[in-house]
């Protein structure tokens, strides 16, 4: 229940797994494996399931000059012109038409997306909790209970005494095809929850007040809010970030509780349409921070929590392409920056001259410092070393005095978990790898010992020894070593089917994680590999560097060398392998079937980033500045419009043939618009040569991410599974 620390991060279009919001409205949602579209039997989105012919859409007459190149998009029309409000019948009959195909086309591999949806559930604890994590006189936890698609959140006191509901998100979502649960705070008296939740999967938060004891909502109502919920001034106050018309957030607020929302009071408001706006507490409190930044530029600025409307002090001013985070102990400012190395360093300085930055440890081209977080006696540094996680303690009195934190297997993903007291003797850790379900353990500091306190429970059985993980590393066409992780059953032969994800964008590093959906392939006789290809920062810096702006094609090459460096291994077979990725690694998956399309057995495209050059040249839309440092702008710039142009998915669509395609849109999501796939999809249609099905299914009623239920959820990945399977020839 409790918030991050706060990093100046910008909102993008990534697909991670649920988390509460962070900093500067980054909110960043669900799965990486596969976006969910829309649930079993929705009578909202299917008009016709006996549709046996695939829709096609009108071409309308369409075309822009810019930088002097002209560009014909006979599809425009699919972009409803009065969005976000989408009321356009051409448009939604279309989308209507083209589910409706999608349902006739699965129809008869029902049995089969039934026989995976139960699978899937089998591996699911029907009723489950978290770990219980002591913040001050409170023990804080969660559970879920059978039959139950959302969580109940639940406090004891630490000195005993009965539970108390702080929240049921089961009943906020009741009667609402979509729910999802966005910041969640408690008062530092214990007396309140402030939360705030989005049921239409817009993205647009509602944020309340509640009284505990009573269970009584406060008249307190923020609207539109896209950002954290910060308690500050005994309780008195919240801070808060307001969207703007553009559904950007440029701003922090502070809302005094028991007044109307008129009267709140901004703080601090961003000039740069492309920054965005984040606010949160410092390691003891005592200080807000107020960050700004945008994919690659950061500015903060601490002012005193106790006195939110007081003089600020601003760390040190925007420069271009320098990226920076603060926390403040005991009247020392720490700074996490990349001034002068790629790999960021950390230093330190006076409160009272926070700017002046003098270096505490040192940038390497080894170690990739991701970050840091503070204690009272210690504090703890994360990074990647050859691109594996790691976790270190280390001492304020002698930064040479590091603890690393050792784990036995060759490739894992861990980090710091839950950890909201100050004053602590053990860290709260995650951990898990290909083969290692999700664990928690707690790190004691003083004896260096680790403590499994949970691990995931897969009630239909799991054998970790029945399966086996790899590391590889394969050569990309100009002679990088690209890093992969997979993961099959021990009897899976070389040469069979594989799936092939990764993402690819931001400086996302995809980890060697579980997923006990994956079994449902795994077990039946595919490999599951994941491409760690330039444009995550899974290698350090550099490797982001290397994928963004005018290298970008180098994510795009990645991908394919890895494939067909797995079918040189003998790892699979060319048109056995499978891949998929969502958002922005939906556009790797449209730039990689216009490229290479026969490598493919099948694809899945999820929510995909596919119309690149259209969406950067709209400013309206509420990503578009802040994302030009990831891609450049081609409004400005003739180059960045001519390289953009060269790879736009949906722009470079050409007569040949295409691997069969399943294509998932959201008609709320705000990062990639609806008319993004519904484009590509006619477009496909419309040009390529082969029989193959091409399958676009749309999210009448929801996001970015999909359904929000976890058993809906669940359906849809079985969905997916499904056609993988049948189109890979291995539904049996």
């Amino acid at each position: 229940m409790n918030q991050p620390k706060p990093q100046p991060q910008a909102q993008t279009r990534h697909l991670l797994k649920s988390a509460p919001i962070a900093l500067a409205a980054s909110l960043l949602t669900t799965t990486l494996l596969t976006t969910p579209a829309f649930a079993q039997g929705d009578p909202a989105q299917v008009t016709d399931t006996t549709s046996a012919t695939p829709p096609v859409a009108d071409k309308r007459d369409h075309s822009f000059t810019h930088h002097g190149i002209t560009i014909s998009d006979p599809y425009h029309w699919l972009k409803d012109q009065s969005y976000p409000t989408i009321d356009d019948e051409d448009v939604l009959d279309y989308l209507k038409e083209e589910n409706a195909y999608f349902e006739a086309q699965m129809a008869p591999r029902q049995e089969l997306v039934d026989t995976i949806f139960e699978e899937l559930k089998g591996r699911v604890k029907k009723d489950d909790a978290s770990v219980p994590q002591k913040d001050g006189d409170w023990l804080y936890w969660s559970e879920v209970e059978d039959g139950k698609e959302y969580r109940i959140h639940y406090r004891r006191p630490v000195a005993g005494g009965d539970r108390e509901l702080l929240l049921d998100e089961n009943q906020l979502a009741e009667g609402k095809e979509y729910f999802r649960l966005g910041s969640a705070s408690v008062s530092d008296s214990g007396k309140y929850l402030a939360y705030s939740y989005d049921d239409d999967g817009s993205e647009r938060f509602t944020a309340r007040i509640r009284d505990i004891a009573t269970g009584e909502l406060l008249d307190d109502v923020i609207p539109e809010t896209l950002s954290g919920l910060t308690w500050l001034a005994n309780d008195t106050m919240i801070a808060y970030g307001k969207a703007n018309e553009n559904w950007r957030v440029d701003n922090v607020r502070l809302h005094r509780v028991g007044t109307d929302v008129s009267e709140d009071v901004e703080i601090f408001r961003e000039e740069d349409e492309g920054f965005r706006v984040g606010a949160g507490l410092t390691a003891e409190e005592d200080w807000l921070l107020i960050a700004t930044g945008d994919n690659e530029t950061s500015e903060v600025r601490l002012v005193r929590a106790d006195d939110p409307t007081g003089e600020q002090i601003l760390v040190k001013a925007r420069e271009k392409g320098v990226e920076y985070s603060v926390d403040v102990r005991e009247g020392t400012v720490f700074v996490h920056t990349n001034d002068d190395h790629v790999n960021f360093r950390l230093a330190t300085a006076p409160l009272s001259s926070p700017g002046e930055w003098t270096t505490l440890i040192s940038g390497s081209d080894e170690f990739y410092l991701t970050g840091f977080e503070l204690y009272k006696h210690f504090y703890v540094t994360e990074g990647r070393l050859d691109g594996l996680d790691q976790i270190q303690l280390r001492d304020y009195a002698d930064a040479s005095k590091i603890t690393p934190i050792a784990f036995p297997e060759a490739s894992y993903s861990t980090g710091l978990s839950n950890n909201p007291e100050y004053d602590v003797s053990k860290l709260r850790l995650s951990y898990e790898s290909m083969v290692t379900p999700d664990s928690v353990y707690d790190y004691d500091v003083a004896s260096g010992a680790l403590e499994l306190l949970k691990q995931q429970e897969i009630p239909s059985g799991y054998t970790q020894s029945d399966y086996v993980t790899e590391r590889l590393m394969v050569a990309a066409r100009d002679g990088t070593q690209v890093p992969v992780s997979v993961v099959s059953h021990k009897d899976t032969p070389m040469g069979a089917p594989l799936h092939l994800y990764a993402y690819g964008a931001y400086g996302y590093a995809i980890p060697p994680g579980f997923s006990s959906s994956r079994l449902s392939l795994l077990d039946r006789g595919m490999r599951y590999a994941i491409a760690h290809i330039r444009g995550g920062d899974d290698l350090g810096r550099n490797w982001y560097l290397q994928g963004k702006l005018n290298e970008r094609t180098n994510t795009f090459n990645d991908f394919v060398d890895v494939a067909k460096g797995l079918i040189d291994k003998g790892y699979t077979q060319k048109g056995k392998v499978s891949a998929s990725g969502g958002s922005a690694g939906g556009e790797l998956m449209g730039v990689v079937v216009n490229t290479d399309p026969d490598i493919w057995g099948a694809v899945a495209a999820h929510v995909p980033f596919v119309d690149v050059l259209n969406t950067m040249l709209d400013a309206e839309l509420p990503l578009t500045p802040g994302e030009w440092p990831e891609w450049g702008n081609p409004l400005t710039s003739k180059q960045a419009f001519a390289y953009i142009l060269s790879y736009s998915p949906y722009d470079q669509v050409v007569a040949q043939d295409y691997p069969p395609l399943l294509i998932t849109a959201g008609l709320n999501d705000p990062r990639v618009t609806y008319w993004e796939p519904a484009k590509w999809t006619a477009k496909l249609r419309d040009v390529k040569t082969d029989d193959n099905v091409l399958l676009l299914k749309t999210n009448m009623g929801a996001g970015h991410g999909g359904k929000s239920g976890r058993f809906t959820r669940l359906y849809e990945t079985a969905e997916e599974f499904a056609f993988l399977l049948w189109q890979l020839g291995l539904e049996e």
